[in-house]
C-alpha cells in the first residue's frame, strides 16, 4: 500500500509501505537501519557506511555522501532513499527526488536525533525498535548531564574536525550540543564549521582542544604540532563517531562519555 510521510525539510513523500528496497546515503542512519532490524531491505549504501562491517561488505556501494553515483542508484530502483541535509549534496538529492521518494533528516541537537530515530522507525515499520533505542539514549544522556553537573565539569573547549586549514565545530551543530550535555562550553562562537588558525585559537583561552578522528584523521603528531603553539591547553584525541553520529551509535556513545567525563575531571 502507499503511505505518505513528511521529512524534516518539510517535503512530502509517498512510498510503498513498508519499503523493501532502501538506499541509505548517511553512515549513521545506515547503522540505525540495521540496528532497527532491517537487513535485505537495505540494497545500497555509501562507501563510508562501514557499520556494521559485515553488512557493509555485502551491499552495493553508491559512492560517497557528497558525490553519489546517480546512475547506479537509478539502476537499483529503490523504493526509498534516506539522506541528510548536511551530509548530502543538494543537487544530488534534487536529481534523485525527481525519480524516487527521498526522505531527508536535518539534525542539530540530541533531541533532533531522537526525533529522527522515531521518524525513521515509523518510515520503515520499526516503531517499537525505534522507541526502545530512544529510551536507552534518553536515559543515558540524562545521566551524563546529571553527572557533569555533580562533578562540576565546566570546561572551555574547541573541537577540531579538519587540518589545512584547521576547521572547528561551531554553534548550531550536533557536536556543539553533545559538548554542552557533557559540561563543555564551545569557545567557537561562529555557526557551523568555520576555519580557525592556531593563533586565533590561542586567544580564545580554551582549556581543552579535542582532535576528532573524522573527517580528518588527527593523530599524535598533530597534538605536538598544536601544543607547540598553545602550550597551556590540554589536547586529546577523540572518537569522532561518538561526537557526531546521530543514530543508534548514540547508545554506545553513552558509555564512551561516562569514561570521557572521568578523564577530563582532573584537567
Amino acid at each position: 500500500m502507499k503511505k505518505s510521510f513528511i521529512d524534516q525539510m518539510g517535503r512530502e513523500i509517498s512510498i510503498i509501505f513498508p519499503p523493501k528496497r532502501i538506499i541509505s546515503v548517511v553512515p549513521s542512519q545506515t547503522e540505525l537501519l540495521f540496528d532497527l532490524g532491517l537487513d535485505k531491505e537495505i540494497i545500497g549504501l555509501t562507501k563510508f557506511c562501514i557499520h556494521p562491517i559485515e553488512k557493509f561488505a555485502e551491499r552495493t556501494k553508491v559512492g560517497g555522501t557528497k558525490k553519489l553515483n546517480i546512475d547506479l542508484i537509478k539502476d537499483l530502483k529503490p523504493d526509498l532513499i534516506i539522506g541528510n541535509k548536511e551530509e548530502n549534496t543538494q543537487s544530488d538529492i534534487e536529481e534523485l527526488a525527481a525519480d524516487f521518494p527521498v526522505w531527508m533528516s536535518d539534525i542539530f541537537t540530541l533531541d533532533d536525533a531522537m526525533k529522527t530515530i522515531g521518524q525513521i522507525g515509523e518510515l520503515v515499520d520499526r516503531d517499537p525498535e525505534a522507541s526502545y533505542l530512544n529510551h536507552l539514549i534518553s536515559a543515558g544522556f540524562n545521566d551524563l548531564k546529571i553527572l557533569a553537573l555533580q562533578q562540576h565539569i565546566d570546561k572551555k573547549v574547541a573541537y577540531l574536525i579538519w587540518r589545512k586549514p584547521y576547521m572547528a565545530a561551531g554553534k548550531n551543530t550536533f557536536i556543539d550540543d553533545i559538548l554542552l550535555i557533557n559540561g563543555m562550553t564551545n569557545v567557537i562562537i561562529q555557526e557551523r564549521y568555520p576555519s580557525v588558525t592556531l593563533e586565533e585559537l590561542k586567544t580564545l583561552n580554551c582549556e581543552l582542544i579535542l582532535l576528532s578522528s573524522e573527517p580528518y584523521p588527527f593523530g599524535e603528531k598533530h597534538i605536538e604540532e598544536i601544543q607547540a603553539v598553545i602550550p597551556e591547553a590540554k589536547i586529546i584525541l577523540v572518537d569522532g563517531e561518538m561526537f557526531s553520529w546521530y543514530g543508534s551509535r548514540l547508545v554506545k556513545a553513552v558509555q564512551y562519555f561516562f569514561e570521557f567525563q572521568k578523564q577530563i575531571i582532573s584537567f
